[in-house]
């Protein structure tokens, strides 16, 4: 929880330097005809309430797990990540219907002042980036990460456009790079929308392979004949869960062959809170024959 507790105070640092930029850039990209100024203001509007809810997902998920909710808030960072991935889409799209306007009908654009609250953009979204880059990772603090990535590059392709049209006066350049930003976006966007989503549907997270993992507690759990009822899943991505069936030997201590295997899940896979149902013979939800040679416990 000490994890969960710098994060939160990460965030809200992050969502402070957001949300105060976001009006002077908002006002800036009116005054200067900038659609870079207005889509990386809108998109700070955006970050702003993205963050406050990895704040608030973090805040509940310090909170006892009731009878309800028996593994307490921790899935709500989940949550929370999958929506912000969302909104990271909805964004760029509506940037890119933005842009694709300007092209057409290009409007006029002041280089001069543009490029100085981009640079003091540039300056508070590097703030926020290195803030939340040293807190513990998880898919809530990668949601609130991907949001400030996508405001550091907006305030970089702002600069960019803000120098060409300086010396150019070629204005367009300011849709085509946002258009740009958005596009580099759909990319990490889809990443956290795909892994939440996943885990949200109680997929085996990524680093976990099920076969793998039975293989690896037959090999050196002794007692261990066979594995099968294998799920296993993430509440955050960082705080796995397993629960399995496992066979036992002739011969083997209950007891001892759950403790093995709880260790072992735990020191070679990471996975620190399991359930494990011990059996003899066949499977007592049926139709599960041990792969190995046992002798019903009766029989022993």
């Amino acid at each position: 929880m000490h994890g969960d507790t710098s994060n939160r105070t990460r965030v809200m640092v992050a969502a402070s330097l957001t949300g105060g930029f976001m009006v002077a850039e908002a006002l800036g990209g009116w005054w200067t005809g900038s659609l870079a100024l207005l889509a990386d203001a809108g998109h700070m509007l955006t970050d702003t309430v993205a963050l406050g809810l990895a704040w608030y997902a973090f805040s509940l998920s310090g909170r006892a797990p009731s009878t309800r909710l028996s593994y307490g808030f921790d899935r709500v960072k989940t949550l929370v990540a999958f929506v912000n991935g969302l909104s990271v889409f909805l964004i760029g799209f509506f940037i890119l219907f933005e842009a694709a306007k300007r092209v057409v009908d290009p409007q006029p654009v002041l280089g001069g002042p543009m490029l100085v609250v981009a640079g003091l953009g540039l300056l508070v979204n590097v703030a926020s980036f290195f803030v939340l880059s040293g807190g513990a990772q998880n898919l809530n603090m990668r949601g609130a990460v991907l949001h400030v990535l996508g405001d550091l590059l907006g305030s970089v392709a702002a600069l960019a456009a803000a120098g060409i049209i300086m010396l150019t006066g070629w204005t367009p350049i300011d849709p085509i790079l946002s258009a740009l930003v958005a596009v580099l976006l759909f990319r990490s966007a889809w990443a956290l929308t795909r892994e939440s989503g996943h885990l949200l549907l109680e997929g085996a997270p990524a680093s976990l392979d099920g076969d793998k993992v039975a293989a690896d507690l037959k090999a050196h759990v002794p007692g261990v004949g066979d594995i099968h009822h294998m799920h296993l899943w993430s509440l955050d991505g960082a705080r796995h869960m397993a629960t399995l069936h496992v066979h036992l030997r002739e011969g083997a201590e209950p007891g001892t062959v759950i403790a093995g295997v709880k260790q072992r899940l735990r020191t070679r896979h990471g996975i620190e809170h399991a359930t494990v149902e011990p059996e003899y013979g066949l499977c007592a939800d049926g139709g599960c024959a041990c792969a190995v040679a046992v002798a019903p416990r009766e029989a022993a």
